[in-house]
C-alpha cells in the first residue's frame, strides 16, 4: 500500500510554509527526478502544497522510471494541471521538451537490498543519469540544480572523524557489496564539481544522513521500515545485528527542509551534509523507542541474517557535522527520534487502517 495520509499532508504544508526562499519558484519550471521515490514523492507534495496558495505557481515535471518507486504514492496528484508526470529512465540522454529553471535530482536506488539486486542500474542512474542532467544544464542553463548524494560516500569513518565534516575523504571499499552505490555516488559528486568548474553549472550537493519518515516503502529493508512493518503486523522487532551500531536519524520533514535550503541558498559546486546532529542512537535504542511509542510490549529479538553480505562494510557510526548547512540560514533539525517515530507510525496506521 502507499497513499497520502494526514501526517504527510501536514508535514508537506509545514515545509512549504517554512522555507522562505521558495518564492523564487513562482512562475518557474522544476524538473524533479525520482518523483515516485521516498524523498521525491514528499518533495512533490511540498511543491504541490506551496502551489496551492500561489497565483504564480511552479510547473513541475515529475520523472520516474518506477523501478523502485511507488507510482501509487503520488496518484493523488496526477490530475493536477501544475504537475506533468513522465515515466522514463534518466540513465539515457534526457530532453524535457521545454525550458527548465530548477532541477532536483532524487532518482536513485538507495536501499542496500535493492541496489545489490540492481547494481548496474544503480551505477547507471547515479553516474549516467547525473551526467545527463548536468549536460542538460550545460546546454540549457538553469538557475539551480540540487544533486542528492549520500552519507555513504564517507564509508566507515574512524572515531576522530565523527561527527563527520564535508571535507572528510571517506573510507570506502571499491569492490565490496555496497560499492555499486557508494562509489557511483562519489563519482557523481566528482561530475557535479567538474561541470561547475568547467561550465559554470550551478549545481549544489546534499549528503543525506539516514532519513526516515512517512511514505517510505515498508519492504525497503532498511532498519526503520523493517521495524515499522513488524509493529503494523504485531510481530517481534527483529534486529539482524547486535544492535550496537549508531545512527543519527533525520525525520523526512527536516531533511526536505534542508534540501530546499541547499538548492536555494547553497554555494554552487559545494557539498553539504544534511541530517540531525542532535542525537546519535544505537539501532537497539531505535527498536526500543518504537516499541514504546507503539503501546505494544513487542519483544526485541536478535537474529542472524541469511545473507552473508548483510553486514559487510556496514558503518558502525553515522553522525553529521551540519555547521556548513546551518550557516546558510535558519535550519535547525526539529523532530527528534521519539516524535518522528510516533508521527511515522501514525501515518502507516492510517494508511493500513489500523488503530
Amino acid at each position: 500500500m502507499a497513499k497520502i495520509t494526514s501526517i504527510i499532508e501536514e508535514d508537506a504544508g509545514w515545509v512549504a510554509a517554512r522555507v522562505k526562499g521558495m518564492a523564487d519558484f513562482s512562475g518557474k519550471t522544476i524538473l524533479l527526478t525520482g518523483a515516485a521515490g521516498f524523498l521525491g514523492s514528499f518533495l512533490l507534495d511540498v511543491l504541490a502544497a506551496w502551489n496551492q496558495s500561489r497565483s504564480a505557481s511552479a510547473r513541475i515535471l515529475a520523472v520516474d522510471n518506477d523501478l523502485v518507486g511507488l507510482p501509487e504514492r503520488v496518484s493523488h496528484l496526477r490530475k493536477r494541471s501544475d504537475i506533468v508526470f513522465c515515466t522514463r529512465d534518466i540513465g539515457t540522454p534526457f530532453e524535457p521538451g521545454e525550458p527548465v529553471n530548477y532541477i532536483i535530482h532524487c532518482a536513485g536506488v538507495a536501499s542496500p537490498t535493492f541496489y545489490r539486486k540492481y547494481p548496474l542500474e544503480t551505477i547507471d542512474v547515479n553516474v549516467g543519469g547525473t551526467r545527463n542532467l548536468l549536460e542538460l544544464c550545460r546546454l540549457h542553463p538553469v538557475e539551480g540544480m540540487l544533486h542528492l548524494s549520500t552519507s555513504e560516500i564517507y564509508g566507515d569513518p574512524s572515531a576522530e572523524a565523527i561527527p563527520t565534516r564535508e571535507d572528510y575523504r571517506g573510507f570506502v571499499s571499491c569492490t565490496g557489496p555496497r560499492a555499486c552505490y557508494d562509489e557511483s555516488k562519489r563519482l557523481a559528486e566528482t561530475l557535479c564539481v567538474i561541470y561547475h568548474q568547467k561550465y559554470g553549472v550551478p549545481v549544489k550537493i546534499g549528503r543525506p544522513f539516514n532519513v526516515y519518515g512517512p511514505g517510505q516503502r515498508l519492504d525497503d529493508r532498511r532498519i526503520i521500515p523493517d521495524l515499522l512493518r513488524a509493529v503494523i503486523h504485531n510481530e517481534p522487532l527483529v534486529l539482524l545485528s547486535d544492535g550496537r551500531a549508531t545512527r543519527s536519524f533525520c525525520y523526512l520533514r527536516d531533511a526536505v527542509w534542508a534540501m530546499l535550503e541547499i538548492l536555494l541558498n547553497g554555494g554552487a559546486g559545494e557539498a553539504y551534509n544534511l541530517g540531525n546532529d542532535r542525537e546519535e542512537v544505537t539501532v537497539l535504542e531505535v527498536a526500543q523507542t518504537l516499541r514504546d511509542v507503539s503501546d505494544y510490549p513487542l519483544p526485541v529479538e536478535h537474529h542472524k541474517s541469511g545473507d552473508p553480505d548483510y553486514l559487510v562494510d556496514n558503518p558502525q557510526r553515522r553522525c553529521p557535522d551540519i555547521r556548513k548547512l546551518k550557516a546558510l540560514g535558519d535550519f535547525e533539525p526539529e523532530v527528534l527520534l521519539r516524535e518522528g517515530l510516533t508521527r511515522t507510525l501514525r501515518s502507516y496506521r492510517e494508511e493500513y487502517g489500523r488503530k
